[in-house]
């Protein structure tokens, strides 16, 4: 494997002309000549991460998830990926596994790694975070949430959870379980609720309830038995597809049917909601799409170009067999 001081040696310079070279620096016009000859007879490729660390400039963006496992996170790191490649930067990814301190930690590491900037999948947006972000010196991009003070891609969950529950309501429910999430997370825990509220205003003789969990598993199940034991409603309205398909376990444990006994709905458009039976009732979000957009949104924050400090990625309410017309 060829390095940068086999370069030197048959270009008879030293590796830091080389590396100057690489790196945009100041070199002749024949030793460029030279050097570009010998890279392109010996077919060496450079480290663009060590590259992108020595330079001043780095075409680096550091991206921190809060889970690799989630469908949502995965999709949204796609479509990062994809459109930086086409832009020439790389992505590096730091996980925080739900742990705000560790978000904090990976915000640090990633400025020490002179990363351009730093596209961050929130679930919540502590004063921590906003102190910290504001001391950077970078443009830092949260997806998935917003803050006023800080550039945001959110997805449109107010207007999705509003035409849910318009169909909800449309196709004849009117005993309705909202499962919701705490309302830390403001994108799921109160923008989905607030637009489900919004839609159920004006219905006639609606009978609402609304529930919480923290959607683990075992807590999800007893919500779930719970809404079922006192409520016993037509239909139950899952802030997340997770929940859902939670929500359709633990009911047919119960012996009941779907939609037949109880019908289900969900949010993000998991690909799992189209793969069971029966296919869920769920507002799509496009993930990818608004990866690809938060990685161009991220690029003119670098560039300073006036980018608007909210960015609404879109949503498709996509209609299955899980919600029965009463």
């Amino acid at each position: 494997m060829t390095t940068i001081g086999d370069i030197a040696k048959l270009a008879g310079v030293a590796k830091s002309t080389v590396s100057r070279y690489l790196n945009d620096g100041s070199v002749s016009e024949a030793t460029k000549r030279k050097i570009q000859h010998i890279i392109k007879e010996t077919g060496y490729m450079p480290n663009a991460f060590a590259q992108s660390l020595k330079a001043k400039k780095t075409n680096i963006i550091g991206t921190i998830v809060p889970r690799l496992d989630s469908y949502a996170s995965s999709r949204t790191l796609i479509g990062i990926d994809e459109e930086l490649k086409t832009m020439n930067y790389q992505m590096l990814i730091s996980h925080s596994n739900l742990d705000l301190e560790q978000e904090i930690e990976n915000i640090h590491s990633l400025v020490r790694q002179k990363v351009a900037g730093i596209i961050l999948l929130a679930t919540e947006i502590t004063e921590h975070h906003l102190a910290i972000i504001k001391q950077v010196g970078i443009p830092v991009l949260i997806v998935g949430q917003q803050h006023k003070e800080i550039p945001s891609l959110i997805h449109n969950d107010y207007e999705a959870a509003y035409e849910v529950g318009k169909y909800v309501i449309s196709q004849g429910h009117k005993k309705i379980a909202f499962l919701g999430v705490n309302e830390k997370n403001v994108a799921i825990g109160i923008e989905r609720k607030d637009g489900f509220k919004k839609s159920i205003e004006d219905g006639e003789g609606m009978d609402v309830k609304f529930f919480e969990t923290n959607r683990n598993s075992s807590e999800s199940f007893s919500i779930v038995s719970e809404i079922m034991d006192t409520f016993s409603p037509s239909i139950i309205v899952c802030a997340t597809d997770n929940l859902a398909i939670k929500t359709m376990k633990a009911v047919y444990s119960r012996g009941i049917s779907i939609p037949n006994d109880l019908s289900i709905t969900g949010f993000g458009g998991y690909e799992m909601t189209e793969m069971i039976h029966p296919g869920i009732t769920t507002a799509k979000f496009f993930y990818k799409d608004a990866g690809n957009l938060a990685a161009r949104k991220m690029l003119s924050l670098i560039r300073g170009e006036d980018t608007p400090m909210k960015t609404v990625s879109g949503f498709e309410i996509i209609y299955r067999e899980s919600v029965r017309k009463i």
